[in-house]
């Protein structure tokens, strides 16, 4: 089998495996995931040609990304990812390493650790 170059359309089936999506009911490829984001998220536009089949260029597979890092890895609500691709700040963000995404979710983690340590001191 050829390999598609890189700025071929991939079809659904692809991009959940390049995400490396999993499901937590053993389907082997989760595509319900991709078209729910597609709701959430209005930027992702696939193009859908005959039978109902999505196709994703280039970028809507890099924003896909960009949201599944920000959902599973930086643990972000569904909501708090829409302000932040909606934000001008969307554009610098990258899926790999961004430093300010990072910080504040490590904020978070330090402040419940810390409330959790308060509640536990007030036990004794």
């Amino acid at each position: 089998m050829t390999e598609k170059s890189t700025n071929a359309y991939k079809t659904i089936g692809e991009v959940v495996k390049l995400l490396d999506l999993k499901s937590r009911t053993g389907q082997k490829t989760p595509t319900y995931t991709i078209r729910f984001w597609e709701k959430e998220f209005k930027q992702i536009k696939p193009k859908i040609l005959n039978n109902n089949r999505r196709y994703y260029d280039q970028s809507s597979i890099d924003l896909l990304k960009k949201i599944k890092f920000l959902l599973k890895d930086q643990g972000m609500t569904i909501n708090g990812v829409k302000k932040l691709l909606n934000s001008s700040n969307s554009k610098d963000l990258d899926e790999i390493s961004n430093k300010t995404i990072r910080a504040d979710n490590l904020k978070n983690k330090i402040n419940k650790i810390s409330n959790i340590i308060k509640q536990l001191k007030n036990l004794k």
